[in-house]
């Protein structure tokens, strides 16, 4: 009987344990989460450039009165890139190196295929989910989902 109950005991810690872990935040993802929730119709003027592969978008507050749900983290904005017909990568505009390291929310800023932070020079590159391609970053950008229908791109994080 004691050792039925030593094994239910040891049962329960080790899967406490392992739900405590499991639910654990990534260390790749540095940025705080937010609540992103809007949706770019190629067909706006606004978004036209979306319309060309490895062609992108900033997305901010101020877009088409979209406000907090369409800022990113801090208000830095969001990246919303095209990478082929049916892709589009969304990132958080805070530059992950510079928010770990020093706790600033600096943004990064575009150019072609690369975000660039104006810090501490990372350049993340947009085609390969914002890893970082040289620079001190260790982490990529934050990514948010997409979802692409031939029409419309939704860009969400819940």
């Amino acid at each position: 009987m004691r050792t039925k109950l030593k094994i239910i005991i040891i049962l329960i810690i080790a899967l406490t344990t392992v739900s405590l872990i499991s639910c654990k935040k990534s260390k790749n993802d540095v940025i705080p989460d937010v609540y992103v929730d809007f949706t770019i119709d190629l067909n706006d003027i606004i978004f036209r450039d979306l319309n060309a592969i490895t062609n992108h978008v900033i997305v901010t507050y101020q877009t088409n009165n979209w406000g907090g749900r369409s800022a990113g983290y801090d208000s830095s904005g969001i990246i919303v890139y095209r990478s082929n017909l049916d892709q589009f990568y969304a990132y958080d505009r805070t530059c992950p190196y510079d928010y770990e390291v020093n706790g600033l929310p600096i943004k990064v800023n575009v150019d072609f295929i690369s975000a660039i932070c104006p810090k501490c020079s990372t350049y993340y590159s947009l085609e390969a989910g914002g890893t970082p391609s040289s620079g001190p970053g260790r982490y990529p950008l934050k990514n948010y989902k997409t979802s692409f229908d031939g029409q419309t791109v939704h860009v969400w994080h819940y």
